[in-house]
């Protein structure tokens, strides 16, 4: 991964700064229910406030489509970034561009934070139109990136306008990035990567990314059901996906050539409903009854991975081994994922995870804080474990 900027490397005393971040988060009656957005980007917010910057935050919240939507406004986020600062005083413009939000601007003291309105607000941002970014930066001197999360995006606030000012990476921006170089870019071997989830037609590009990337390739949650009837084993009433046998096929293939250990679950949960209390058994993966269906990895399997995990120094997770939100369907995944957890806190194993269900099961197995780091960028942290390039990322990396 070439090099970019970052906060170090810019003079922002008195500075009007730019800074893209992702305050898309839960609203439920006017209140956020989960902030966790907002309290990864204060690192950023703080070490630009020591400098003395003028502090403008641009962010979109949902998908109003070009036109004023009442209901994603980012006025309630401007009282949660407060009150996650413990009180302290955040403007809130009722706009993203213009002559009032560039007097708002001119008020700022430095080290002062603004809000600017939410950006999709403007057809420009998602058309990523050159006239909508310099409108935006007519209101900075510096711009600064701490929305990973929204760097598969080529929009306005993230693409075009880096060419516009000087610009670099925010702290978090900074933090994923490096931890994702740590993961793939140049990874300590052997690498695991564990790949979970209900359908293999939603990961085809990222399991063929991933047999040519690592050492150890784990299948699990329903993709490992279509692996399995692919080698002519019976799933029963199991979520499988018939029309991809070939395909399926076709990767364990490519990874055995490409020298890429693949592992299937040898044993599975299975159960006649996926319901609370439903009576459940283990069985041998090649001895599912014809009315059951598979709904976790077997009690062998989770050991096999956790013992294959203890000779690996990365491991890459996303999605989880079973349907952790029903219990006791979560075992799989509580297992492995806190045995992953233990090998990193002995600091044998470097563990870098995402996606949205990922991030749900870490928490539900009572490891998040224990992994070494935990991505929260879904759509993007996925399209980087694909190979795909970042607009985002890749226009920083043009303009260091």
């Amino acid at each position: 991964m070439s090099q970019f900027k970052t906060i170090d490397d810019l003079q922002l005393s008195g500075k009007r700064v730019l800074v893209r971040v992702d305050f898309n988060v839960p609203i439920r009656d006017g209140k956020i229910t989960d902030n966790s957005r907002i309290v990864r980007v204060l690192p950023t917010i703080k070490d630009l406030q020591s400098q003395g910057a003028k502090v403008v935050l641009m962010a979109h919240f949902g998908r109003p489509k070009g036109v004023v939507v009442p209901e994603m406004s980012l006025a309630p986020v401007a009282k949660g970034l407060s009150d996650a600062l413990g009180g302290e005083k955040v403007t809130f413009a009722t706009n993203c561009i213009g002559p009032e939000v560039a007097a708002l601007i001119g008020q700022l003291d430095d080290g002062e934070i603004l809000l600017l309105e939410n950006l999709r607000y403007h057809a420009g941002e998602e058309a990523n139109d050159p006239a909508f970014a310099s409108e935006l930066a007519k209101l900075g001197d510096v711009y600064i990136n701490d929305a990973f999360s929204a760097a598969h995006r080529a929009h306005a606030s993230t693409e075009a306008l880096v060419r516009l000012l000087p610009a670099a990476a925010g702290r978090l921006m900074q933090t994923e990035l490096e931890h994702l170089e740590q993961a793939l870019g140049q990874p300590k071997r052997p690498v695991a990567a564990l790949v979970g989830g209900a359908k293999v037609s939603t990961k085809l590009e990222l399991l063929g990314n991933l047999v040519g990337k690592v050492d150890v390739l784990v299948i699990g949650g329903g993709m490992a059901n279509t692996f399995l009837n692919a080698q002519g084993i019976e799933v029963g009433r199991s979520l499988c996906e018939d029309d991809l046998a070939d395909t399926a096929l076709a990767i364990l293939q490519e990874a055995k050539a490409k020298g890429c250990k693949v592992m299937l679950p040898s044993d599975v949960v299975v159960a006649s409903e996926l319901a609370p209390g439903t009576a459940s058994s283990v069985v041998a993966a090649n001895s599912v009854p014809a009315d059951q269906m598979i709904l976790d990895a077997g009690t062998n399997a989770a050991l096999e991975i956790s013992k294959e995990l203890e000779s690996c120094k990365t491991l890459v997770w996303n999605g989880p081994l079973g349907c952790f939100e029903t219990e006791p369907f979560d075992a799989a995944t509580n297992v492995v994922a806190q045995s992953a957890a233990a090998l990193t806190k002995e600091g044998s194993l470097l563990t870098v995870a995402g996606g949205g269900d990922t991030v749900s099961a870490l928490i539900h197995a009572g490891v998040a804080d224990d992994f070494t780091y935990i991505s929260t960028a879904g759509g993007a942290f996925l399209e980087w474990l694909e190979g795909k390039t970042l607009p985002g990322v890749k226009a920083l990396q043009e303009a260091a």
